[in-house]
Order: structure tokens, then sequence, then C-alpha cells
């Protein structure tokens, strides 16, 4: 089933509507993970997936991109990966006794970092340029990503032998970081009675496609038509701003994150059918997008407090625009 030619508000929620019941037919419980993807896909951003091992960070992630038919790559990070393995290499060719560049696993619409915390410092900053600017730089040579381009990472939250932090540069390159729980009673054993009725490995899952990357972009391009009033656009500058003198944070946000606010605000209302943003549409991804952006003091971290609750306590302070 692939949506064509006209481009309507309509059509998109259809297409959410569609994109939603496809992974929540192998997906349980992960509605708001499920959402915030699409948001993502929409506003041309990046997510980071956070959450322990087995509450299908990767699964949702690869049937996400199977539903969009476009180019996909898995890059596994490890502690022994380099720059060249991700970004690519010059090679001499003995055949045309000329180097030539061998494209790495980056150059691709879709790509899925699985534990990208694990790859050293070197290997982080290789995704600095990709991931902001849509291009790679090697040895004074531009190579441009082709549109569209989205990274999907995942990391583990608990385990920390053997990984690396990610940098506040880099975290900051993401739309959304998107916290994924366990699952509730309830929502396991739906999980048990889904594996029951498939008999088989859950996890090998095949979907058809419901999108084309030239869909995908004219959709975007509609997202970005979305209409907001100025006093929303004050309202969003008024919440980033407020985490820069909260005096339980030490880093603010950045004005990029004012930018996503904007995006991420525009492709929800677009979800909903709308062609103009409300402040529930703004107060819906402001703590996915500020939640790794922001860093608590020290004095607040021994506290136990969690950066949500200030960012929550930062949201009811600023007045919403009537």
């Amino acid at each position: 089933m692939i949506f064509e030619n006209r481009i309507s508000l309509g059509e998109l929620s259809q297409l959410v509507q569609c994109i939603r019941q496809e992974i929540g037919r192998i997906i349980v419980g992960q509605e708001e993970m499920i959402n915030l993807l699409l948001v993502a896909l929409l506003a041309d951003g990046h997510v980071l997936i956070e959450g322990v091992p087995g509450v299908a960070k990767t699964l949702t992630a690869k049937l996400l991109a199977q539903l969009v038919a476009v180019k996909f790559a898995r890059i596994q990070f490890t502690p022994d990966l380099m720059p060249s393995d991700v970004l690519g290499t010059v090679i001499f060719n003995q055949k045309t006794a000329d180097f030539e560049f061998k494209k790495g696993a980056i150059f691709t619409n879709l790509v899925l970092i699985d534990e990208i915390n694990r790859a050293p410092a070197k290997t982080q900053s290789a995704l600095f340029e990709v991931m902001e600017e849509r291009q790679i730089s090697i040895d004074g040579t531009t190579y441009p990503m082709v549109p569209p381009f989205m990274v999907l990472a995942t990391q583990n939250p608990i385990e920390q032998e053997g990984t690396y932090p990610l940098p506040e540069a880099q975290l900051d390159r993401f739309l959304f970081k998107i916290e994924v729980h366990y699952p509730t009673l309830s929502q396991e054993t739906q999980i048990l009675e889904k594996a029951q009725q498939r008999q088989g490995d859950i996890t090998r899952v095949d979907l058809q496609p419901v999108l084309t990357a030239e869909k995908l972009l004219q959709f975007r391009q509609k997202v970005q038509e979305i209409h907001v009033e100025n006093p929303l656009l004050h309202y969003i500058a008024q919440i980033v701003h407020h985490t820069r003198q909260h005096p339980a944070l030490f880093l603010g946000a950045s004005p990029r994150a004012s930018l996503a606010i904007l995006r991420a605000s525009k492709a929800w209302a677009a979800m909903q059918g709308r062609d103009f943003v409300s402040p529930d549409d703004i107060k819906f991804v402001c703590l996915p997008v500020l939640a790794h952006r922001v860093a608590l003091t020290p004095e607040k971290e021994m506290e136990g407090i969690s950066t949500r609750t200030v960012l929550q306590q930062v949201i009811q302070k600023v007045e919403v625009p009537r």
C-alpha cells in the first residue's frame, strides 16, 4: 500500500494511523515511543532511544525502517570501531592508479546505530558533522547525504563497563531522547500471547512499506507550513530561557533546542490533522526535546532529583499563552 499524488493533512493523519497499527501489531505498550519516532521522522530529526536490554528499542526502529521504502543500514557500535568504519575511507585503486573514496555504512537514508555509547570519543565525534549538516568531509572533499537522512541510536543506561558517555555536543544533535521503560504486567502478558500466536521468533517480521522517500519529503514540506502564532514562539523561547536560569541546572538548553521544539510541535500538530500549533503540542514535545540537553547541578544529583522533574517545574512556571 503506497500513498501517492496529492498531499493533505488528512492523508498524513491516515498514514500515521496506518504505521501505528502496523507497528502495534508487533510492539505492545510503547505508544509514546512510536509517536515520537513518527514526529522525528516528519520533523527531519535524529532520535536517541534509551532503555534496558529487551524492551524492543532495536525492533521498533527496524519495523519503522521497513515501513518506509528507503535504504536502511544497521551499525553495531563497539569499543574498537573506527571513524573510517562508519564514514568511509580513501583507498588506492590499482586498476585506475588513483585514489578513490569508499563510502561507509553511514551512507544510507535511515541508519540504526545500536549501543551508540560503546564506541570511543574518536568515533562519536565522527558523527557530529553528518548529524547536523547531513554531509561528511574527508581529505578536503565534501560528500552530501541523500535525503531523507535519519539516525536512530540506542543505548543501555544501566551497564557502564565498556561504554563511553556521549558528549553534550553530540546529544544536542538528537531531536529527541526517548526513555523506554519496562512493560506493565498486563502488557507483558500481551507480549507473551502474541509470541504464542506467532509460534515463532517475534523479532523476525517483514512489513510492507507504506511510505516512499519522495512522499516523506513532501510530508516534511507540509509540516514546515504548519502555522505557529507569535505568542507561541515567545512561549517556546521562554521555556528554553528558563532552563538557563533555573538554580537546579548548571547547563541550560541551547537555541538548537528552541528550533527543535518548534519543528517537533509542528509535526505533532500535523499528525493530529491540524494546520496550526497549540500550547499542548509544545508541552507534548518539550520533555523529550529538553531532557538530554540540560544537566543538573552536582548537589541536585546527590539529592536524587531527576532532570524531568526540574523540566516539569520549568514548564509549569511559564505562563501559557491565551
